[in-house]
């Protein structure tokens, strides 16, 4: 949990685009991960809970729609089985690990070096500031601004792509 945190509360903020629903899939992700550990086939810890995440997103999403009043033109879209929506999952996540990335890369330095190494590589604010030799509370606050600039950089990109 230590090591993906932060990579899956990035997917779940993603995908829903809202903090707090992030933080609520994010723990639902870990639960579901520990409650299922006994079918991993443990090939690739990182893609099988971005899946997992990616999952939850969906199923929010699902039930968010549902909850929505439909009209009479409207239509409910057919439920894909889980096996047809494995390599739509693995696609997605990975597309949103490269796009989180590719937004990282975007920040000037030292917000870039602070994001990628928490929100791609995972690493935590104390291994960061070990690594750089730079504080813990600087490197905090790094990691806290870079998350600030990266959601207007993923919003600014939604509303031009």
């Amino acid at each position: 949990m230590e090591q993906y945190r932060n990579l899956v509360f990035s997917v779940c903020l993603r995908l829903t685009g809202d903090y707090f629903t992030a933080e609520d899939i994010t723990q639902e992700t870990f639960i579901a991960a520990y409650s299922n550990w006994d079918s991993f086939d443990g090939t690739s810890e990182k893609a099988w809970l971005c899946r997992i995440a990616s999952n939850k997103c969906i199923d929010y999403k699902r039930e968010a729609a549902r909850r929505m009043i439909m009209t009479a033109d409207d239509e409910m879209p057919e439920e894909a089985t889980a096996t047809d929506n494995e390599p739509l999952d693995t696609a997605v996540c990975n597309d949103l690990l490269s796009r989180l990335s590719d937004s990282c890369n975007k920040l000037s330095e030292p917000y870039k070096e602070a994001a990628v190494g928490y929100f791609i590589e995972g690493r935590t604010a104390k291994e960061i500031s070990v690594r750089t030799g730079t504080e813990l509370k600087t490197v905090q606050t790094r990691i806290y601004r870079a998350r600030e600039m990266l959601k207007k950089l993923i919003r600014k990109e939604d509303l031009l792509g």
